[in-house]
């Protein structure tokens, strides 16, 4: 036991240091310090391996370079001696025409040819042929020209008329690219070089014949190649190839043009889709050019021992310094873990497994204490605000301290205090209303103008879809109190459209100089609220307006015959847009107008009886069981919506009736989206847009068969495919999920939990229990 109590203790103390690694803010201290001196050190190897690549790269080529133009002396060195040859020849007497053709000197010819041939170390065979004979000489003796080219050497591609004709015709040194030739039945690559004598002259008598084996060039070529796989190349003046040697994959004869015309020097190209280094020079006796193309991977493989000392040493490095942020990581993170044990210690705290890291737990946990007082504050004052707009301000003398500490009164000077009502359409949908109440209470519970020197505190009440406000601001101010009201409730739309995208209705009660007041001020704001289809555009009714009201008999106005017409029309084609357009540019030039209440509600009645008028004539009837929704309204803006609302359903039943004369047009929609489900592309608008209906449309029209809208359609096709695959097939969840058109497989399977009641994985495990157990068999 005693020889185990060492070990036990190693192992605590790795389940310690473990259990330290387990903190998610530890884990990012200990990578932000490896990430700080791991990115530079990565960039200073590169540039280092880099540099180290390019310095022995740019050697290598200019090795090259320098090899290449010590070929070309050599070559060139030759070349001068076959020159100098040939010069010897043209003055020596004893080839002279009529030396070499007396029975008697021509022996001494022959010998003499024999000497100059034995004195080159780069020749095979060497001739003398005057022109316009039929005999050539050599070496060897007196031959006739058709046995030295047609049985002694046989060129492939040089015919003896063509021997001939260059024989005789020739005034400038030839050379023949190298080319296979048979003597004696072996072929040899040979190159083949024709020199005219005399060289200075214009008339020249004789040709002599050169015959050079390739190797000759390519041997010295081979010394450059020795260590890499590479090609070279020997150009004549007019870029015709020489000769080459391939070491690699020969490339294209137009590359082959292309490397010809390459200024001397190094240069780097693709060359059959591979990076080289082709270097090029150029002789300046000759203007032969000289080539070779090496691959530029093959300098990598020169740096192995380069390469692998970086490394060793990258890693040592890496090393030192993962264990250096481990040791920094640990000492910052020290304090933060005293803070959270005493915090947890002294306050019994216990929600840090619902928190990402420590510092997520510290501002947890310091907004929860600071929540538990600040929730107190807006309960109080919401209960004052209550008391103030129902009963005014009691003479209570604890419930008049509350509201001084609440804030409700102006603080440090005399204040003027009002009320205002905000309220908005009451046709929004419920969710659309909750939303408003949710953003009113948000933006509007306590709200300060510091510009306007104004204080606001709002509160919801009973009445639907309304908001009350409490303004207060300073009673002494050179300007004049409506003009400050106006600024304030200004800043109020801007605020309220800015974050709720709606624009509200405007109650403004008088203000008065104390709270005691603010039941009066509250029962105007209600009052101007209830009457704002006098308001300023529409949407701010100031209770003191109501009684300024002058209503003059001199107007007259009516709605223009055109626009009825268009609106009729519009309406019996079904296009819902252009009606809704209609209507708004009539509602937008009745507000331009200054009418009494009386002419208004007649135009506004006969716009409505257009309406109507129009869809009894189109059949649709079921529209005046509703009449009410279209009938009472308060202002222009509730009129407008009225309006809109009739035009959606007759629109509809034209869309439907057109509909009946098409009966397959919904059922190839349903086929449509069962076939194209699993396309995540898929979507409402591409699919009216397919079969040319409107977006509204389709959608009221699918929810109307199907019994479902056409989101939870796909939604439910989609997971009746997964549930199938999940049980008949062992593919992934995730190629699963993409095959059914969901690219966000986290969320779907949030859903899937949410509509089942498990994971994909517990689905699929509990079907493949459900089949085990379905296959026991019972006991008897």
């Amino acid at each position: 036991m005693a020889k185990l109590a060492p070990k036990i203790s190693i192992e605590s103390k790795f389940l310690i240091s473990w259990n330290g690694f387990k903190s998610k803010l530890l884990l990012k201290y200990t990578l932000s310090y490896i990430l700080i001196f791991l990115i530079p050190l990565t960039l200073v190897t590169l540039l280092i391996y880099e540099n180290a690549v390019s310095a022995l790269r740019k050697e290598i080529e200019q090795t090259n370079f320098n090899q290449l133009n010590q070929v070309k002396i050599t070559i060139d060195e030759r070349m001068s001696e076959l020159q100098h040859i040939t010069s010897r020849i043209a003055y020596d007497q004893k080839l002279s025409s009529y030396m070499v053709h007396d029975p008697y000197y021509s022996m001494e010819a022959i010998e003499t040819l024999g000497n100059y041939k034995a004195n080159s170390g780069i020749l095979e065979d060497l001739f003398l042929y005057f022109h316009n004979d039929d005999q050539i000489y050599s070496y060897r003796g007196l031959t006739d020209i058709d046995v030295v080219f047609g049985n002694l050497y046989h060129y492939d591609n040089w015919n003896s008329k063509q021997i001939y004709h260059d024989l005789n015709e020739i005034n400038q040194p030839i050379v023949r690219p190298a080319e296979y030739v048979t003597v004696n039945s072996r072929k040899d690559s040979t190159l083949t070089m024709l020199f005219p004598i005399k060289p200075t002259d214009l008339y020249p008598n004789a040709t002599v014949v050169y015959m050079v084996n390739e190797a000759m060039f390519t041997g010295v070529m081979d010394t450059i190649l020795n260590n890499f796989s590479g090609n070279g190349y020997i150009f004549t003046h007019d870029g015709q190839l020489l000769t080459s040697v391939n070491k690699e994959t020969e490339i294209s004869p137009e590359t082959i043009h292309m490397l010809s015309t390459l200024e001397p020097g190094i240069h780097n190209m693709k060359l059959n889709g591979i990076q080289h280094s082709v270097v090029s020079t150029k002789s300046k006796e000759n203007n032969w050019t000289y080539v070779t193309t090496i691959p530029s991977y093959q300098f990598f493989s020169k740096v192995v021992h380069i390469q692998t000392l970086i490394l060793i040493v990258f890693l040592v490095t890496v090393i030192s310094g993962v264990v250096a942020a481990v040791f920094l990581a640990k000492r910052q993170y020290h304090p933060i873990k005293d803070i959270i044990e005493f915090t947890k210690q002294k306050y019994n705290s216990n929600h840090s497994a619902r928190t990402r890291n420590e510092w997520e737990w510290i501002k947890q946990t310091i907004h929860e204490y600071s929540a538990r007082i600040d929730t107190q504050i807006p309960f109080v004052r919401n209960q004052c605000l209550l008391l103030l707009f129902k009963h005014g301000k009691p003479n209570d003398p604890d419930i008049e301290s509350m509201i001084i500490r609440s804030g409700l009164e102006y603080p440090g000077e005399q204040g003027l205090y009002l009320s205002i009502i905000l309220a908005w359409d009451d046709y929004a949908v419920a969710d659309e209303a909750l939303s408003i109440q949710h953003y009113m209470q948000e933006m509007l519970s306590e709200l300060e103008l510091p510009n306007l020197k104004a204080r606001i505190f709002g509160i919801e009440f009973n009445t639907k879809d309304q908001f009350a406000l409490l303004v207060s601001m300073p009673a002494d101010s050179s300007e004049s109190v409506q003009k400050r009201i106006e600024a304030i409730i200004e800043a109020i739309k801007i605020i309220v459209i800015d974050n709720a995208q709606v624009i509200p209705y405007f109650g403004v009660g008088l203000p008065y100089p104390d709270l005691a007041s603010m039941n009066q001020s509250f029962i105007e704001a209600a009052t101007a609220i209830d009457n704002r289809i006098i308001g300023v555009n529409g949407r701010v009714t100031y209770f003191e307006q109501l009684q300024d009201i002058v209503v003059t008999e001199a107007e007259a106005f009516w709605i223009p015959k055109k626009s009825f017409l268009k609106l009729e029309q519009s309406l019996k084609q079904g296009n819902e847009s252009v009606a809704n357009q209609v209507i708004g540019d009539i509602i937008r030039q009745i507000k331009e107008e200054a009418l009494s209440p009386a002419l208004l509600r007649c135009i506004c009645s006969d716009l409505l009886n257009s309406m109507l008028r129009t869809s009894y004539e189109l059949g649709v009837t079921e529209v005046f069981k509703s009449l009410n929704n279209y009938t009472v309204y308060e202002t222009l803006e509730e009129l407008e919506v009225g309006l809109t609302d009739l035009t959606r359903r007759i629109c509809d039943q034209v869309e439907r009736n057109t509909e009946t004369d098409q009966p397959s047009l919904f059922e190839d929609i349903v086929s449509y989206v069962d076939q194209r489900y699993a396309d995540y592309t898929l979507s409402l608008e591409h699919v009216a847009l397919k079969y040319s209906v409107s977006i509204s449309y389709l959608s009221r029209t699918f929810k109307d068969r199907t019994g479902i809208n056409f989101t939870q359609y796909i939604w439910e096709r989609r997971m009746e495919e997964v549930k199938r695959l999940l049980i008949t097939t062992n593919a992934p969840l995730k190629e699963i999920i993409e095959q059914v058109g969901y690219l966000d497989a986290p969320n779907f399977i949030r859903k899937f939990k949410k509509e089942t009641g498990v994971t994909p994985g517990q689905y699929r495990k509990q079907h493949e229990n459900q089949e085990k157990s379905s296959r026991r068999l019972p006991i008897s």
